[in-house]
């Protein structure tokens, strides 16, 4: 077995050839910087900066593209879908969990895969946080959106 620093097989059928992009120090660097590797947060950090995330970013194309996007209740409805889309993507976290019983394999981008996500108990500790977040970034994303008007009365933002 190779060693977590050769993890670079030559066999494709591996799925973990060493590319110029993803051998690059900055593709390492980002990924590294990640929530997901970056050293020394806990698992219920982790699950709080992912879910957050996703929550804020998703409110956005249920609001645009949702059916009710030319109505009054736009922004409402894509807050409703984000928190629905956020309770079903934690829900499959928590089935992951329950399944998955081996540790993560070392990729060439992100060669150490941090140790508290291993365990049933970090994951199911990342899945509330996720959750937790996911719908207070919603929240917040909706809030923004919902006052625009009152914010782009504000002389910084109307220039």
């Amino acid at each position: 077995m190779a060693s977590p620093q050769a993890v670079s097989s030559p066999n494709p059928e591996v799925s973990n050839l060493a590319t110029p992009v993803n051998s690059s120090g900055i593709i390492k660097a980002f990924i590294s910087n990640l929530p997901a590797y970056r050293a020394g947060l806990a698992p219920q950090r982790r699950g709080l900066e992912v879910g957050m995330a996703h929550g804020y970013f998703l409110l956005g194309p249920f609001t645009l593209l949702g059916p009710l996007r030319h109505t009054d209740q736009a922004y409402l409805a894509g807050l409703a879908s984000t928190i629905g889309l956020v309770v079903i993507l934690s829900a499959c976290l928590a089935i992951y969990a329950a399944v998955n019983t081996a540790p993560p394999l070392p990729s060439v981008a992100a060669p150490k895969a941090p140790a508290d996500l291993n365990t049933g108990k970090g994951w199911s500790e990342f899945t509330s946080a996720f959750l937790i977040g996911g719908i207070g970034g919603a929240a917040v994303a909706y809030l923004l959106v919902a006052n625009l008007p009152v914010l782009s009365s504000f002389s910084i933002l109307a220039k």
